[in-house]
């Protein structure tokens, strides 16, 4: 039997905790979804995609992508800057067969003003890329290939990005996949960044139309002392 979250809405400023600010940081969950009921789904807002088409589908959200679109982004009611979130990710069988090599499931943090860290999931690849997106650009920081955590079309594929703040000015980023720590990465001009949301995504290099994925069971932690 699958486990379940439930829902509790959030929004908060995260303060900074540079003594938690570490890869090995305590983390304490401040939001679940297990997207069982239209109403928890609903609480996923979409940030960014021109044609995303969403809907509820086996308790989970299912995103299908359009035209001109390469990849749809969702928000939870979580704003910070020293987040963790997690989620539950499909690419499923719907997606065209020329797509799925191209096709990754995502999550973002400091997301806003069009900039974000992301964690991207490639499951045919079995491949993870930790990336910085500005206005500049994009900034690939790790790149893991051969991660055998990595499932197929229409497998689960539990996914975690971290970012922390380990001294001013900087990021420690962290990418895990089945709950083990495939890659991590700093960066040290974080203050490039000024969002604050963490978002759910979905997408294909180039043209994403056709990528149908679910999304489930997202958690997003901050950290604390103790």
């Amino acid at each position: 039997m699958r486990t379940r979250f439930i829902a509790i809405f959030f929004v908060v400023a995260v303060v900074p905790m540079l003594a938690a600010a570490s890869v090995g940081a305590a983390m304490i969950g401040i939001y679940r979804n297990g997207m069982e009921t239209t109403a928890q789904r609903a609480q996923l807002i979409k940030l960014a995609g021109a044609s995303c088409t969403r809907g509820g589908s086996d308790g989970a959200l299912r995103v299908a992508i359009g035209k001109a679109t390469d990849a749809c982004s969702y928000r939870t009611p979580v704003l910070g800057k020293n987040l963790e979130i997690s989620a539950t990710e499909r690419l499923l069988s719907g997606t065209p067969t020329a797509l799925q090599r191209k096709a990754y499931l995502a999550l973002e943090l400091r997301a806003g003003a069009g900039a974000k860290y992301q964690l991207l999931a490639f499951p045919l690849q079995r491949k993870v890329q930790l990336v910085k997106v500005t206005g500049e650009g994009t900034e690939y920081l790790a790149v893991m290939k051969n991660v055998k955590a990595l499932m197929g079309i229409n497998k689960a594929n539990a996914l975690r990005l971290r970012v922390l703040k380990p001294e001013p000015g900087h990021a420690q980023l962290s990418a895990y996949v089945g709950g083990s720590l495939v890659t991590e990465a700093t960066d040290e001009s974080a203050g490039d960044l000024t969002g604050q949301a963490s978002t759910v995504a979905v997408g294909a290099v180039g043209s994403a139309n056709g990528v149908i994925a679910s999304i489930d069971d997202v958690v997003v932690r901050t950290p604390v002392n103790f």
